[in-house]
């Protein structure tokens, strides 16, 4: 029975393979955008685009909603989301924002409370710097390699977009400030495309020549849920290479819903003429260096295994 010993390397080695390819992996971190059209009573109360959108939400870790217009449609959700037993949602929001009654909306950040905490908010309030002033909110996580960052969800008045986005700069200023954090992340519906932001345009916004900026969604993508346009309304926005470093390559895009979630086109419509956005963040450097050690000697592992399972073979012999 000596082809028993034969295999013990080889059980020996499949054991430490979760081991060693651990470090390698990112955290699953998600980071979504979405801006959900007119976001009210009315869409809440239809219990099919309620579903679909809490499968979406309950995707990601963080995720920042734009064009709400009731606060009674995130107890809803929440509740629907929290109907799940492996995480718990909560959420944090903006005030209402908006140039006339009937369009007031909010911002509202969406969160997973086992795997990320809020460590603050900023509401930016210069007047008439903004139809929809931007609203920040730092988070800070074990689970990613950058323990704290800030979100900023950003809604541009379509008509202003060029200007807003020109002032995205003065909100960073202020925001890094507010929080001692420049690990800034823009996100939200800049209708940073097509009639609303030509390649002209482009050269009076700060944060596209600005080479601190990197833009995760590219002027080819398409946002839109709609057969009649390609555009790349929708965007995210980085400052800094630490942050940047701390985002998985290219992980930054467009969610397609449709075929994620199974739903018709028509459904995606009734929800959002906008897609949503994600991204992942790398995870946390500790467990990176942990497994460092364990990676190196690996080779050495592999050749001391192989070298016992010859012997043993030529033993069995």
């Amino acid at each position: 029975m000596r082809w028993r010993s034969t295999l013990l390397p080889v059980v020996f080695l499949l054991s430490l393979l979760p081991l060693m390819t651990r470090g390698a992996t990112n955290s699953g971190f998600k980071i979504c955008s979405y801006k959900v059209q007119k976001f009210n009573k009315a869409k809440a109360s239809n219990f099919r685009l309620m579903h679909s959108l809490t499968k979406i939400v309950s995707r990601y870790d963080i995720t920042v909603l734009q064009d709400v217009m009731d606060p009674a449609v995130i107890k809803s959700l929440l509740a629907a989301l929290n109907r799940y037993e492996e995480f718990t949602y909560e959420s944090v929001s903006s005030k209402s924002l908006g140039n006339s009654p009937d369009s007031m909306q909010q911002y509202v950040f969406v969160y997973r409370t086992q795997t990320v905490n809020v460590s603050g908010q900023f509401q930016y309030d210069k007047k008439q710097a903004f139809v929809r002033n931007p609203f920040a909110v730092e988070f800070q996580s074990k689970k990613t390699a950058i323990k704290k960052f800030v979100l900023v969800a950003f809604l541009a008045e379509p008509k202003q977009a060029v200007q807003e986005m020109n002032r995205l700069y003065d909100v960073f200023l202020a925001v890094s400030k507010n929080f001692d954090n420049r690990h800034v992340m823009f996100v939200g519906d800049f209708h940073a495309g097509c009639a609303y932001m030509t390649r002209q345009d482009k050269k009076k916004i700060k944060l596209f020549t600005n080479t601190s900026f990197s833009w995760l969604i590219g002027d080819k993508m398409d946002t839109t849920s709609t057969e009649e346009t390609h555009c790349p309304y929708d965007r995210m926005v980085v400052f800094g290479e630490p942050f940047l470093k701390g985002i998985v390559p290219f992980s930054g895009k467009v969610v397609n819903i449709a075929r994620d979630f199974k739903l018709t086109m028509s459904k995606v419509r009734d929800l959002s003429s906008n897609l949503p956005l994600e991204v992942y963040l790398k995870g946390s450097a500790p467990l990176l260096k942990a497994t460092a050690p364990l990676l190196k000697a690996t080779p050495l592992l592999i050749l001391a295994s192989a070298s016992v399972i010859v012997q043993s073979f030529l033993s069995a012999l």
